[in-house]
């Protein structure tokens, strides 16, 4: 593996992806990717993450973050993913609306008995690739494709129409999570 997809520097400020276990496009329901925004802001209020961007799509996520309270950023991202996994997972096994509820726990439960550190349910692929963003122009570059993301699939025309994303924040609208830090 790649010495870029680690976590090296506790202070850094990193660019991360992850996925949903064989790219299920979970978040096609705004009450699974509230689950992901109410954890962001408890992350950003009890855990000391700040955060410069982010986006949800319907199968991933971006994140641009820092670990701020000395707890190392790829705990930091683990609690997160813990977490939302657990939610998430209880969150469809509850939706009376979920036509889609069998299907997705026998994947998650599949992917599960395939890992050897999962219990039941897996949710989201192991893999973050953190990137550590050593400049403004590299910090600049990802917030762009993070940003864009949605445009490329096809969702939105502009970035700040995208709902799930920061890009409203840097376009000086307020955005769906409060606290991003807009850099400069």
């Amino acid at each position: 593996m790649s010495r870029n997809y680690k976590f090296h520097n506790p202070d850094g400020v990193y660019f991360v992806s992850f996925a949903v276990v064989e790219w299920i496009d979970v978040f096609t329901r705004n009450d699974y990717k509230d689950i992901l925004i109410e954890s962001l802001e408890y992350c950003q209020r009890e855990k000391g993450m700040e955060i410069f961007a982010w986006c949800i799509m319907t199968n991933h996520m971006h994140l641009v973050f820092r670990s701020i309270n000395e707890q190392k950023p790829e705990l930091l991202l683990g609690d997160f993913k813990r977490f939302t996994s657990k939610t998430v997972v209880n969150a469809i096994k509850e939706n009376p609306r979920e036509s889609r509820k069998e299907w997705l726990l026998e994947r998650f439960k599949k992917a599960g008995a395939e890992s050897s550190n999962v219990k039941d349910y897996q949710f989201w692929q192991h893999n973050n690739k953190p990137i550590e963003l050593w400049s403004n122009k590299v910090i600049f570059e990802k917030i762009s494709y993070i940003h864009n993301n949605p445009v490329e699939e096809g969702l939105v025309y502009f970035p700040q129409d995208y709902v799930y994303s920061s890009a409203r924040d840097y376009a000086g609208e307020q955005g769906l999570l409060k606290g991003v830090i807009l850099a400069r």
